[in-house]
């Protein structure tokens, strides 16, 4: 009976995919989410509805903690938490890129082509464990291993203590930001992590659509909002407010890269990465972990034929898109992208 069931809502969710006119699928997403069709995912995926871009939680607090947040983002500016003074923060994460280089793989110390594409930060508060392979438990964590690691900025941290200590300027702005002139690792990387949690993307059409402004997607949109949500089975991993699941997953595409097995030392992990934010998706190619796809359409492709190489989920299975409906899908991936963010950089201290 559990399987007559099973088939019956399958064969009910494949009628709502294909015999919706685009005007019947705008007045069906007009209404609230919670009135929404049921999205295409597995059994046991815990997913959430799309939503509202949240706030996030540090805005509340953003005026007491003012002077710590200025100081967070003055260093994430400055080049001279690099050992070779050239490297900052901000060369892999730059606003105008919607907080990403734009590159493959980011370059660092020496012009060290680094082992993974550098991800948008836009969000970063939301995720339980940061990189692609999960290795840092929050921001703090994840704002101390650049700075050390040998590729990227190749500083010492006790060594760029003891620079910023000589650094009038920065003892000042240490002082107002925590009481104290005597600069240490842990008000260093408090400094950047809390800058870091003010960095969110700006509000989409998709946002402005769900406000209320139901004239604010256009028809090829919200056919794609409605595949992203039922045939295309994007909901398995890419689902809430944030358009993930902040799980890791294997989806064909780790090489020799084993990811989340460098963590968890678990063999199940082996080519798992982080699910990435879809927010802003269209603005922060390349990629994949690796940077190496960078044409939307083909990586949908891919994902529409499951012919992905390697090792992957069973989530992923062949689904067979069409051509217009890559092209819809496409257009809502558009609609869920904001343009980036103006930042003015900070007045370094002497």
């Amino acid at each position: 009976m559990k399987k007559i069931i099973a088939a019956i809502s399958i064969l009910f969710l494949l009628v709502l995919t294909f015999s919706f006119s685009s005007e019947s699928l705008r007045s069906i997403y007009s209404k609230p989410p919670e009135q929404w069709p049921k999205p295409f995912v597995d059994d046991g995926v815990e997913w959430t509805e799309l939503g509202i871009l949240p706030l996030s939680p540090i805005e509340e607090h953003k005026d007491s903690l003012y002077q710590i947040i200025e100081l967070g983002k003055t260093l994430f500016f400055d080049t001279r938490l690099s050992s070779s003074g050239k490297i900052s923060c901000a060369t892999c994460h730059q606003p105008a890129l919607n907080w990403t280089d734009g590159k493959e793989k980011s370059i660092g110390h020496n012009g060290a082509i680094n082992k993974r594409n550098s991800p948008t930060i836009a969000n970063s508060w939301f995720y339980k464990k940061l990189f692609w392979d999960g290795r840092a438990k929050d921001l703090q964590d994840q704002a101390f291993a650049p700075i050390n690691s040998e590729s990227e900025m190749n500083s010492e941290m006790h060594d760029l203590v003891m620079k910023l200590r000589k650094i009038d300027g920065y003892r000042q702005l240490f002082k107002k930001a925590f009481g104290s002139e005597m600069i240490n690792p842990e008000m260093l990387t408090k400094a950047i992590a809390t800058f870091e949690k003010t960095i969110v993307s700006q509000k989409s059409r998709f946002d402005d659509f769900l406000e209320g402004d139901k004239e604010a997607l256009t028809n090829s949109e919200i056919r794609g909002l409605h595949l992203f949500r039922t045939k295309a089975r994007c909901m398995n991993c890419h689902h809430g407010a944030l358009f993930t699941d902040n799980q890791f997953h294997n989806i064909g595409f780790s090489g020799n890269d084993a990811g989340y097995f460098f963590v968890s030392h678990q063999d199940v992990d082996s080519g798992k990465f982080k699910t990435p934010s879809l927010r802003d998706v269209m603005k922060t190619g390349p990629w994949m972990h690796d940077g190496k796809q960078t044409n939307m359409e083909e990586l949908i492709n891919l994902f529409s034929d499951a012919s992905m190489e390697g090792n992957k989920s069973d989530m992923i299975k062949p689904i067979r898109l069409t051509t217009k409906e890559k092209k819809d899908l496409v257009a809502f991936l558009h609609a869920i992208s904001a343009s980036a963010t103006r930042v003015q950089e900070p007045i370094f201290p002497e």
